[in-house]
Order: C-alpha cells, then structure tokens, then sequence
C-alpha cells in the first residue's frame, strides 16, 4: 500500500475537507495530484512548444 505521510496542519485540514463532501481522504487527494499533474503537464508542454519554435531552425540542422 502506498502511503503519503503529511504534516499535522495538512492532513486534519484534508480529514476535515474529505469528511465535509462525504469522500475518502484517497479521494480527495488523487483528485488534487490528478489536477495539479494536469496543470504542470500542460505547463512544461508549453515550454517545450516554445522552446522547439524558437530554436527549430538549430533542430533542423541537427537532424540533418
């Protein structure tokens, strides 16, 4: 079993947050890292989008 061991002053907020919308603490959690892995995805594919047009003429040349 996976397990997360977090600080005192996140986890009874998360017990309270999981208790209040009738969930499990599992629940609220992979809801949470599923949109925050999301976000970052999107984020860094940006980055690399950017990266690649501003230097696609280099890559070009590097793939001859």
């Amino acid at each position: 079993m996976n397990q997360l061991h977090l600080p005192p002053d996140l986890h009874r907020p998360l017990e309270d947050l999981a208790d209040a919308t009738g969930r499990s603490v599992e629940d609220v959690v992979g809801e949470a890292l599923r949109i925050h892995l999301a976000r970052e995805e999107s984020r860094v594919l940006d980055v690399a989008r950017r990266l690649g047009q501003a230097h696609a003429e280099l890559l070009r040349r590097l793939g001859e």
